[in-house]
């Protein structure tokens, strides 16, 4: 046995409702009906908890592969700068030019070569395991290291 019951919609929402009933095969008292056992279900609220929680589950591993490719990514660069500073002697007035001429060559050499491996979609991080953070000090491999 059915109770009738009469409920006042805007019509933006009676069409809406109506189009999912045509498009369904289901009568609008059968959208409606499913829609309020849902809305007073107890578990609809653990649902949307749930799926929140997924979601930040899912946004926080991002965020952890953000921080850790972003301190590979300082410590890389950080190297480089330092052992090309140890390494590269001043030069002299006279050779300047010219180092500064073969500078930009190699660097536009350098830019197309990473041209190339963005639109492989080639990453240096993704070649970097991703346990290399988790190496104890006894366990990290010896590297040349320029003395400070």
């Amino acid at each position: 046995m059915r109770d009738r019951m009469n409920v006042y919609f805007p019509p933006a929402m009676l069409r809406q409702i109506a189009e999912l009933a045509d498009r369904k095969k289901l009568s609008r008292s059968a959208i409606v009906e499913a829609a309020v056992a849902s809305f007073l279900s107890p578990d609809g609220a653990d649902r949307r908890e749930a799926a929140f929680t997924r979601r930040l589950d899912r946004l926080s591993r991002q965020v952890q592969r953000m921080e850790r490719d972003l301190g590979i990514t300082a410590e890389t660069l950080a190297l480089f700068v330092r052992f090309w500073l140890t390494i590269t002697p001043p030069l002299p007035p006279d050779a300047q030019a010219a180092a500064q001429t073969k500078g930009r060559e190699r660097f536009e050499g350098f830019i197309e070569a990473l041209g190339r491996r963005l639109q492989k979609g080639q990453s240096f991080l993704r070649e970097i395991p991703d346990d290399i953070g988790s190496l104890t000090p006894a366990e990290e491999p010896n590297e040349a290291r320029p003395s400070a």
